[in-house]
């Protein structure tokens, strides 16, 4: 595994965290409107923003909203992939959340992705498809 570092976003993170976010094959976003200035502000501002760090720098992150226990975003660009660099970003967020109180997390993912495979590997259930088709799945903190 590649040696990494986690840390809390900053604002100087935001575009490199872009170029993360359109750095995978997996879940793009068709239409980048969906995902608001705002939403990214509060994030960065108020809940759960990591970004994971190697030598040649950020190469991923997680946003988690420590109100509810929902997991919003977990990106790793393609070519960092398949080092647990996943794996660290989601286990530091859930720490997190576990810390805030709460007794579970949860998110919503597309179905049968690589991104359901990873966290059903990870211990995350399947509680039904929410009204857009996406798999909603549960972690027991």
């Amino acid at each position: 595994m590649t040696k990494h570092h986690l840390r809390p976003a900053t604002y100087n993170d935001l575009h490199r965290i872009h170029v993360v976010r359109h750095g995978t094959a997996e879940n793009r976003l068709s239409d980048p409107s969906l995902v608001t200035e705002a939403e990214v502000a509060w994030y960065l501002e108020e809940a759960i923003f990591l970004v994971l760090e190697v030598e040649d720098g950020v190469q991923g992150f997680i946003c988690a909203n420590h109100q509810t226990g929902y997991i919003w975003a977990l990106f790793v660009i393609d070519e960092f992939q398949g080092r647990g660099h996943g794996t660290a970003l989601l286990d530091a967020a859930v720490t997190q959340l576990r810390q805030a109180g709460h007794r579970q997390a949860f998110l919503t993912i597309g179905q049968n992705t690589g991104a359901e495979s990873f966290y059903k590997s990870k211990g995350w259930q399947s509680t039904g498809i929410d009204r857009p088709g996406e798999t909603v799945l549960r972690f027991w903190l």
